[in-house]
């Protein structure tokens, strides 16, 4: 593409006259410039692109974007005011802007969002569209399928990954959008048919200093939604529902206790912990030329967790939007298995052990919610502090845990350090620990703590009577909880008989 009509999908600040170069492609990180490539100096939080464009120069970079200007460089600089958007707006017009060939779906939420864009994914295979999945665990183009590295790739990353779809022919992408990718200008080009936001609550306070900044950047995927697109928002959640009237997108809101929405699941019955539930249309609306009455349908859940509704709730919208039938709808979610640490049940015998990632105060509250609806004699609880996070997310973590400790009978939880099972980015300090500890102590929860995961499962194991559940709860820490409780349930098994 020649470098004039590159630079022309953004705004230069100085006069520099605009050679007439070929540009091979653009580059953000030096060490994969090429000759004839257009590099781009990004500043992160670790460290400042501008320092790297002597080697970008060396590789062969033929001309740059910069935000301050660099002495002693022998190729043409553009300066910018945001070199992040700038890097958005020239991938995606170096690629033909691709997101506006394809049906595109972004979800956010605190919570869900993998669960919803895998349910999503899945409805509209089995409705026979070629889809793409772009998220924490893959990047899946049709049929083709690799690890992923961030749950929303960098700018460059993302438009050659839709590119690749649209000559994969591609129809429906469904995506991750997370709330440093929204902060970062990652999506800043992408044009979305439907957009979701699920629920709130405190994270990734590291990043975003606030509350109130996570959630300008979760929601301006919701408030920057164009008007030929569609938002999915859940009136349940105060958040949600607060952007109701500030986007130009055609809004279908829905509710599980709220009934003020387009769309309400009634009838809900979780005593088995899956959740069975009759999906209501109050109020007639339209969507890409299809026409919906006031009408009700069934659903039934194979994955558990009062999460997993809401979670489905916004899967089924945004699938009748982008044209699934309800039969599809209906077969998928019988069927789908979910995503691995989910609340997933990982054992049903004598004793049910479900296994949940229990990140924040919003995850565990729903979590602990769930375990309300549901029949079983008493809880073990198993909770992996949080690591290297900070003491205030283990002490507002800990405070969900005791708003639910007398309607849950929880006198006592086994807490594990996770020594051996963690890296050092995710080490337990004392401070965490003691912020853990210390809410527990002053409502009167004995803690009963252990430096290595297994041996907290074991307690919890020997523990549990027939009758009982076993909540293996935790992120990091507990990621290698499910295969230990596992192998010494199958080892018990093997020993009684």
């Amino acid at each position: 593409m020649q470098l004039n009509e590159l630079l022309g999908a953004i705004e230069i600040l100085n006069d520099r006259q605009i050679e007439p170069l070929e540009i091979t492609e653009v580059s953000y990180h030096s060490q994969k410039v090429k000759k004839g490539d257009l590099f781009v100096c990004v500043k992160g939080y670790k460290t400042d692109g501008h320092k790297y464009l002597g080697d970008a120069v060396k590789r062969g970079a033929v001309a740059a974007v910069v935000e301050d200007f660099q002495e002693d460089m022998d190729i043409p600089q553009y300066i910018v005011k945001n070199s992040r958007v700038a890097l958005a707006k020239l991938s995606a017009t170096f690629y033909g802007n691709p997101s506006k060939k394809l049906n595109m779906i972004g979800i956010t939420a605190t919570n869900g969002k993998t669960t919803t864009s895998y349910m999503t994914n899945a409805i509209l295979e089995n409705e026979g569209r070629r889809t793409g999945l772009i998220g924490t665990v893959v990047i899946k183009n049709g049929d083709k399928t690799i690890p992923a590295e961030l749950t929303t790739p960098e700018s460059l990353d993302l438009q050659r990954y839709l590119n690749d779809m649209v000559q994969n022919d591609v129809t429906h992408v469904t995506m991750e959008v997370s709330s440093a990718a929204l902060e970062l200008h990652r999506v800043e080009a992408v044009e979305y048919d439907v957009v979701s936001l699920n629920n709130m609550s405190k994270e990734h306070m590291e990043m975003h200093g606030t509350f109130e900044r996570y959630f300008e950047a979760k929601s301006s995927l919701i408030r920057n939604a164009s008007e030929h697109s569609y938002a999915v928002l859940n009136l349940d959640d105060q958040y949600s529902a607060s952007l109701v009237d500030k986007t130009k997108a055609t809004v279908i809101s829905f509710g599980v206790n709220n009934k003020n929405g387009y769309i309400h699941c009634k009838n809900l019955d979780l005593t088995t912990g899956r959740g069975k539930f009759t999906v209501e249309i109050l109020k007639p609306f339209e969507a890409n030329g299809m026409k919906f009455s006031p009408s009700e349908f069934d659903i039934e859940l194979a994955v558990p967790g009062l999460h997993s509704v809401y979670n489905a709730m916004v899967a089924i919208i945004i699938s009748l939007i982008s044209g699934a039938r309800i039969p599809t709808i209906q077969k998928t979610l019988k069927e789908f298995s979910g995503v691995p640490r989910r609340f997933e049940f990982i054992y049903e015998d004598e004793i049910k052990v479900v296994d949940d990632h229990f990140a924040n105060p919003g995850n565990i509250n729903v979590t602990l919610q769930t375990l309300d609806f549901m029949d079983y004699d008493n809880l073990q609880l198993v909770y992996a502090i949080r690591g290297s996070r900070g003491a205030t997310i283990n002490r507002e973590n800990a405070e969900v845990v005791v708003e639910w400790a007398d309607k849950l009978g929880i006198n006592e939880i086994i807490a594990t350090r996770s020594i051996s099972h963690t890296t050092d980015k995710d080490r337990v300090t004392d401070d965490e620990v003691k912020a853990f500890t210390d809410v527990m102590e002053k409502a009167n929860i004995k803690v009963r703590l252990y430096d290595e995961l297994p041996d907290a499962i074991k307690d919890a194991l020997s523990r549990a009577e027939k009758g009982d559940l076993v909540l293996l709860a935790g992120c990091q820490g507990m990621d290698y909880g499910a295969g230990i409780a596992l192998e010494a349930l199958n080892k018990e098994n093997v020993e009684v008989q």
